[in-house]
């Protein structure tokens, strides 16, 4: 498929768009069944030194600041396996700090669980070395998000050169990770020429992992008047990403519920196959304003629901039997 039939996907709608979910379910079912995949992600940190214009975690926003211990994503590990969650995401804004306190938990997660968690981290850019050191230790996939291929969109909104994201990106395709990366639908500025670019320039990077996910307005950035992303667009931008990456996980994120009630399962019907549960601890969620403090926050009870109307199994351990006691008030 070349750019112009990737620009032309995107603007389908109607019969179209349902013939466009189609191809893109069946190309899911042929490479993934009907099985989904399901993370437990653990916020580490809500402190970030970048001042991205769409990010409310932006180094010049004054708020509630935090940092989990090692001890707590240990913690947090233990949860996700109880729960029967397979794999492990650590995300947070971009800071040193979390090298080392997210090796020193990886190790110890990897000597009390060994591999039966994957482990995933989402940390942004950081040194060779340092991913070499997070890789030693034990973890197994990064996403890092180029976020627009367009040099002139990268720096108006990220402040410093596309190049440097794809440099890191190489360093973590060097060093064996399993690599995500991917676009905002609606990013202002971006035209549809652009989108469809984004997403040929990730078939280019042969990833592992790809989302499309829909700009999200939030207060406190310098975006929080522009208009969301289409949300019809962000959905055929899913299944042209299943199309051109068929054997790659693509989430239906949660700003896809934030939109609109049954967002996700929209996405699941676009060919997305992945759905990500929170395990931040309760005491820090309200501290970490992606897409803004009034985010959709996941509950596995949320997942498994969502993943079912989707027509999709979640490959947790006996399903809605895993959750029971305390955790299920933790999770929900």
């Amino acid at each position: 498929m070349n750019k112009n039939e990737v620009k032309e996907l995107l603007g389908v709608r109607g019969a179209e768009q349902e013939a466009l979910f189609r191809l893109a379910r069946g190309l899911r079912r042929q490479h993934f069944g009907d099985q989904a995949v399901v993370r437990g992600v653990v916020e580490v940190t809500s402190a970030c030194v970048r001042s991205c214009t769409y990010c409310p975690m932006r180094v010049e926003n004054q708020f509630g600041r935090y940092l989990l211990t090692s001890d707590e994503l240990v913690e947090s590990a233990r949860r996700v396996f109880a729960s029967g969650v397979p794999v492990l995401s650590i995300q947070g804004g971009e800071i040193p700090k979390t090298t080392k306190i997210v090796g020193e938990a990886i190790r110890r997660i990897r000597d009390e669980l060994g591999h039966q968690l994957e482990i995933l981290l989402v940390l942004g850019d950081k040194s060779h070395d340092e991913y070499r050191h997070l890789k030693d230790v034990g973890a197994d996939s990064y996403i890092l998000k180029f976020e627009t291929s367009i040099e002139e969109l990268h720096e108006r909104h990220r402040f410093y050169p596309l190049a440097d994201r794809v440099a890191a990106i190489k360093s973590l395709t060097d060093l064996n990770f399993k690599v995500g990366s991917g676009t905002i639908v609606g990013l202002p500025g971006q035209t549809v020429e652009q989108l469809a670019d984004d997403l040929m320039f990730a078939r280019s990077l042969g990833l592992d992992m790809c989302s499309a996910s829909p700009f999200i307005p939030a207060k406190n950035t310098p975006l929080a008047n522009e208009p969301m992303g289409d949300f019809q667009t962000t959905l055929n931008a899913i299944a042209v990403t299943r199309i051109l990456l068929p054997k790659s996980l693509i989430p239906a994120v949660s700003a896809l519920q934030k939109y609109q009630a049954g967002g996700q399962v929209a996405g699941l019907d676009a060919g997305a196959n992945v759905i990500t549960v929170n395990f931040t601890p309760n005491k820090d969620q309200s501290d970490y304003p992606i897409y803004g403090a009034d985010r959709f926050v996941v509950g596995l009870r949320h997942a498994i629901h969502t993943l079912k109307r989707g027509g999709l199994a979640s490959g947790l351990i006996d399903d809605a039997n895993t959750i029971r006691g305390s955790l299920a008030e933790a999770c929900t």
